[in-house]
């Protein structure tokens, strides 16, 4: 269904809800009143006709510094598309700049979760019967919401706990960050001055028992090797030999 004839049919269907039907280089979008906007959107998604069972997008917006024909300030944007028929429409919910606020539609996507508490987030806009409606991207005592409009581009001032942590970072600095490098023993056991405790090279069989014992060494550990009960024969010695 083309996105003008779904936007005639919500129109038909919640006509009291609906402020306009905008169109703007092929895309269509339907201006509401926040008032109803879960059941128009159960109604969307539930439709036999319509089938919006995917929310492709969850957003806000500030129109303070443009002109509209609506004295409204925020508006909250639902992109829905239907995965069987292939088609989408674009809801822009109405918002006024004092105390805005819509009920939250987890309860139909739960994926709407977090895209709302980002909305809060930026914008301050608050979601009625959201679950844990708490910042998403800001640290809870940030103060204020970035993308409003009269928002500083670089912020008001330096966020407390960034301050903090400078602090902090200064302060572990005069101890400094890396250890200092291991102490190796040197060759034949002598440890390096100011080495605590040397241990001394462990030395191997053969090397214990002198270059007499080094081929009875050799084939001792052969042996050890093989299963039980097995024959090793010649040593590895005699067989060199012949």
């Amino acid at each position: 269904m083309e996105q003008r004839a779904i936007a005639d049919t919500l129109k038909t269907q919640f006509s009291e809800e609906v402020v306009d039907i905008v169109e703007y280089q092929g895309q269509v979008g339907v201006l509401l009143r926040p008032d109803q906007i879960v059941p128009i959107l159960r109604w969307l998604r539930d439709s036999a006709d319509l089938r919006m069972d995917h929310l492709r997008a969850l957003c806000g917006v500030d129109n303070s510094k443009r002109k509209t024909s609506y004295p409204e300030r925020f508006e909250v944007v639902y992109q829905l598309y239907s995965t069987e028929l292939r088609h989408e429409i674009r809801l822009r919910v109405l918002l006024p700049e004092k105390d805005p606020h819509v009920d939250s539609v987890v309860s139909l996507w739960s994926g709407a979760n977090w895209l709302e508490r980002e909305v809060f987030d930026m914008f301050g806009i608050r979601f009625n019967q959201h679950p844990n409606l708490k910042r998403v991207l800001l640290p809870d005592d940030w103060e204020g919401h970035p993308l409003r409009k009269e928002y500083p581009l670089k912020g008001r001032k330096e966020w407390q706990g960034l301050v903090e942590l400078k602090e902090r970072i200064q302060e572990l600095d005069q101890h400094g960050f890396y250890p200092p490098p291991p102490v190796e023993a040197k060759k034949g056991g002598t440890a390096k001055k100011g080495a605590k405790n040397p241990v001394e090279p462990q030395k191997t069989v053969a090397q214990a028992a002198g270059p007499a014992s080094a081929g009875k060494e050799k084939t001792a550990t052969v042996a050890a090797a093989l299963p039980a009960g097995v024959n090793t024969g010649k040593t590895l010695r005699e067989r060199d030999q012949a």
